[in-house]
């Protein structure tokens, strides 16, 4: 994004990064960090405690069923 951002053509991303071609880099061009900051800016906080997500008996169950 740095690179695109500071001019650099598409076509010299994709040939740094090994890509067969410009396609492949622009699903990693669509990614600008500047939407995703101000996207997560419109969210609110979750009130939930940080850790470890710990899934219950039932859905353990569940899964081990499929």
């Amino acid at each position: 994004m740095a690179l695109l951002q500071s001019g650099v053509d598409r076509t010299v991303i994709a040939l740094w990064l090994g890509h067969e071609s410009v396609e492949t880099t622009q699903i990693y061009l669509h990614a600008d960090m500047r939407r995703k900051a101000q996207a997560l800016a419109k969210t609110a906080n979750v009130e939930v405690a940080p850790g470890r997500y710990h899934p219950d008996d039932e859905l353990l169950a569940f899964l081990k069923s499929l």
